[in-house]
């Protein structure tokens, strides 16, 4: 088919870094919100970039864009489609919106009215309707519908491809795998130099890092897309962009990544989340207190995301940690970069550095920030 619109979203404030990512699979790129980056591609783009992309939610591919004022003008316009173009009559369809429209108070009508264009469409050619419900692991559509401006696209990724497919034990409440990417790429990290993740939980951050310096695309994890699920798919197309993907792995590294952590328990998440992802052999695990982290001689950087005290009476707690963080720095990591997350900027405080950048980000619905840190030697 010919190249067409492709959307791809992700969580609030990742927009910049997704758009990188995008321009660095050589592809233009435009943010067009704070959560959407469009560029155009064939069917076969979108395979790619749900292969390669850390940081996006979801890849959707254009379809249509017409004007719908009511639900029944929106049921006529998708009715015009054929849509045994892209799906069997057999098949398993969902839909998904985003809808702002005066004539609609419940989204779910919306896909409603959707879902019976393109199901009524089908019977009238084949007899048989399509099966429909909330699964997104078979094909998924999306409807973007604002005012009397909508499209419908194909929602190729499915289920979010947020989360990368390696993390099996998750470990108290840790960082979104997208997240802890775009922190990573957002950091002066070069990927040459060390990466030193102390307060590790389950290593979402240190896993990451292994990922990226050795080009370990995120959606190898994965089996299931619903790109899939089209008649658009190309599986040898697919196998042969995974294949390449597999052959471009760096086997070795010649600097380390080390995931420090006080509890046994979060190594031994860690440690397995790690080998599911299959770079547990390219992390040194430290079971031991944030301040005894062995430091290398060389350069490199040091992330920490400690715990933000959402709840009363934690803050208190927590100052002296954001404190000896800071002592750390000062300390022990003279010539690094020095990353701190943190959710709560009031206890960043304590760390009582000059911070050289503050960039901005969302973890879930928390305002959050990566606060950089210059450490000189000496």
């Amino acid at each position: 088919m010919s190249d067409t619109r492709i959307v791809v979203n992700c969580a609030p404030k990742l927009a910049s870094i997704l758009k990188q990512e995008i321009e660095a699979l050589g592809y233009d790129a435009e943010e067009t919100g704070i959560q959407s980056v469009e560029t155009t591609g064939s069917y076969e783009d979108t395979m790619l970039l749900n292969l390669h992309l850390r940081t996006a939610t979801r890849v959707l591919y254009h379809l249509k864009s017409f004007r719908a004022f009511t639900p029944d003008d929106l049921y006529k316009e998708l009715y015009k489609i054929d849509w045994l173009k892209y799906i069997n009559h057999t098949g398993y369809i969902n839909i998904d919106s985003f809808v702002k429209n005066d004539n609609i108070k419940d989204t779910r009508f919306a896909n409603l009215r959707a879902k019976d264009a393109i199901v009524d469409k089908i019977y009238a050619a084949k007899g048989q309707r399509p099966d429909s419900g909330p699964k997104t692991d078979k094909t998924v559509f999306f409807l973007h519908w604002v005012d009397d401006q909508a499209s419908i696209y194909i929602n190729t990724s499915g289920d979010t491809i947020t989360k990368h497919g390696y993390r099996k034990i998750p470990f108290k409440a840790p960082m979104m795998e997208s997240l802890a990417a775009a922190t990573i790429l957002a950091s002066r990290w070069d990927k040459k130099s060390h990466f030193v993740n102390p307060m590790c939980g389950s290593g979402t951050l240190a896993i990451e890092a292994a990922l990226i310096a050795t080009n370990r695309p995120p959606g190898i994890f994965r089996s299931n897309f619903g790109f899939m699920h089209t008649k658009l798919y190309d599986r040898d197309y697919w196998m042969s962009i995974r294949q390449a993907a597999k052959e471009r792995v760096r086997k070795k590294l010649d600097f380390k990544i080390i995931a420090s952590d006080l509890s046994y328990m979060a190594l031994e998440a860690a440690k397995q989340n790690a080998m599911t992802a299959g770079v547990d052999h390219l992390i040194d695990f430290v079971e031991c207190d944030f301040r005894e982290t062995p430091m290398p001689e060389e350069n490199g950087v040091i992330f920490f995301n400690p715990e933000y005290g959402q709840r009363l009476g934690e803050e208190e707690s927590l100052a002296p940690i954001y404190q000896q963080i800071g002592d750390f720095l000062k300390q022990k990591a003279q010539g690094y970069f020095g990353y701190i997350f943190t959710g709560n900027l009031k206890l960043a405080k304590n760390v009582g550095l000059k911070t050289k950048r503050r960039v901005e980000f969302y973890n879930g619905r928390i305002d959050s920030r990566l606060l950089e840190y210059e450490l000189y030697a000496g």
